[in-house]
């Protein structure tokens, strides 16, 4: 007579599969539509606050990010590479899977709409790193944290809803998209090259514990690294496409203009068409950049620059580098590849093996690089996740915390999340980070008047002739401020500071800020 046994894996694989389906249908027909009218709403009208500070400080932002990589010294963190912790996290497995498959269910209009996210959430980027740096504290070892949890405790007294942020991105970052980043390298090698999963957990947990276990500088060192290289690699394989398939570029833009507006459509219709190009295009646009999600903040908030408005200027421009360039280098990468028909709907798609054919066509040649680039976009986003985790747990734990449980914690979720099926942890996942990304850009919207002081403080200084790398903050005394903030590592006299290194100006201070008052701005 046959016996019936239920293993461990089936049990594990039923509940994972109930409970994950149950979460998205929840999540799809409410909390995700919640979270998209925040991050949007929350981001016009901070577009409108800051007067459309990211156009009309685009060019400013590039000079700042060429000049970023000096100034921390060797116990800070470079602008920089603070900036490269951001593209690291921002740049990953969603800008190969994720525009892949919005263009499939939303159609090519789907990345119109995603241009004008990342327009609007670049204002949004701006303030939430300005006021990162703003209300960020030192460490023991010179280096900084802060992000969304300190800037709502210590800007607005919120200690409670600091406390549940950082609880939820903990979990977010520092477990569970930490398992789902190991997944896609795991499942991406073996589908390639057949190399078992085990094997793959083993190599990540061995490159990557010597960099955990040590702190957040090596983790930042080596994301200063990976992360452009590997962005200018996918590029140069994205700009070799469209050279090779240049005839096919201007249909290729009609297409997303057209099918944006409803001109064309996949289903349902001009206003239908419009819908779904919107919905999917917002959707990709928000996970892809995180503006507003309250995530990059924690990498924003490490660096060691001479006024808050600089990394903000930074964090900003990688919005645009996120979803302007590299989510845009995807889709053009499957548009003019031959392989996309956006007359034709498709039920269910591989984001990730879809670009993988694209850049195919190219030659096979192309198989082994492309499996590199997913495999270290997927690797420094582990590394750039723990970053942020950190701050977190510093901020639940005190400063003095080595965060040793967090660094197990890590290397733990990794070495599952290679070999188990996500489906359960990717959708808690995301109820976690729409809480994180609702309280954050709340906060951000309530200090924005800081955010905005600070610019203005900035904005005065550069007319008044002083070179960016010489402008200093302050915030006592500082007439763009709505308050003193007593406490804050601003608060000792920045131009004093300056004296001491050399750095003469004419003005002592007060008639310095006295000036300023009356500059018209």
């Amino acid at each position: 007579m046959p016996v019936v046994t239920t293993s461990f894996e089936d049990a594990f694989q039923s509940v994972n599969s109930a409970i994950a389906s149950a979460s998205a249908f929840v999540y799809d027909h409410s909390m995700g539509w919640v979270m998209m009218f925040i991050l949007l709403g929350g981001g016009i009208y901070l577009t409108i606050r800051g007067r459309g500070l990211q156009f009309r400080l685009f060019g400013h932002m590039i000079s700042t990010v060429l000049g970023s990589r000096k100034g921390a010294g060797d116990d800070g963190i470079s602008s920089f590479q603070a900036f490269a912790l951001g593209l690291a996290d921002r740049v990953g497995t969603g800008n190969i899977a994720g525009v892949a498959i919005a263009l499939v269910l939303g159609g090519p209009g789907a990345i119109f709409w995603m241009w004008i996210v990342a327009s609007i959430g670049m204002a949004t980027a701006f303030l939430e790193a300005t006021l990162a740096q703003v209300f960020k504290v030192r460490n023991p070892d010179g280096t900084f944290r802060g992000g969304p949890a300190y800037y709502m405790a210590h800007g607005l007294g919120w200690t409670k809803f600091a406390k549940v942020f950082a609880v939820c991105l903990i979990f977010t970052k520092g477990c569970a998209f930490e398992m789902v980043q190991a997944n896609t390298v795991a499942t991406t090698v073996k589908a390639v090259y057949g190399v078992p999963t085990w094997t793959t957990a083993l190599l990540l947990l061995l490159i990557s514990a010597p960099f955990i276990m040590t702190g957040v500088k090596p983790v930042a060192r080596l994301a200063e690294f990976l992360a452009p290289v590997m962005a200018i690699a996918y590029l140069t394989l994205g700009v070799a496409m469209l050279v090779i398939n240049y005839d096919a570029i201007p249909t290729v833009f009609g297409w997303i203009f057209s099918y944006a507006f409803g001109i064309e459509s996949i289903t349902g219709g001009v206003a239908g068409g419009i819908v779904i190009a919107m919905l999917q295009g917002t959707r990709r646009g928000l996970y892809s950049n995180e503006a507003g999600m309250g995530t990059v903040p924690n990498a924003a908030a490490t660096a060691t620059v001479n006024h808050p408005v600089r990394q903000g200027l930074i964090q900003s421009l990688g919005v645009f580098a996120d979803t302007m360039v590299v989510c845009t280098c995807t889709a053009l990468i499957i548009m003019v590849s031959g392989l996309y028909d956006p007359t034709r709907q498709m039920d269910s798609v591989d984001g990730a093996a879809l670009t993988l054919q694209a850049v195919g066509t190219l030659g096979e040649w192309t198989t082994p690089i492309m499996v590199v680039i997913i495999t270290i976009f997927s690797y420094s986003t582990l590394l750039g996740n723990f970053a942020y985790a950190e701050g977190n747990v510093k901020f639940l734990r005190g400063i003095s915390s080595n965060c040793t449980g967090l660094k197990l914690l890590i290397l733990v979720s990794m070495t599952l999340g290679a070999v188990l099926d996500l489906k359960a942890v990717w959708s808690i996942a995301d109820w976690m980070s729409a809480i994180c990304a609702c309280l954050n850009i709340v906060a951000v919207i309530a200090l924005s008047k800081w955010a905005i002081g600070a610019l203005r403080d900035y904005q005065a200084q550069r007319k008044s002739g002083i070179d960016p790398d010489e402008i200093v903050f302050c915030t006592t005394e500082n007439p763009f401020l709505p308050d003193d903030l007593i406490g804050s590592m601003w608060t000792e006299d920045a131009w004093t500071r300056k004296l001491n290194r050399g750095v003469h100006h004419p003005r002592k201070p007060g008639d310095f800020l006295g000036w300023l008052m009356r500059e018209d701005l």
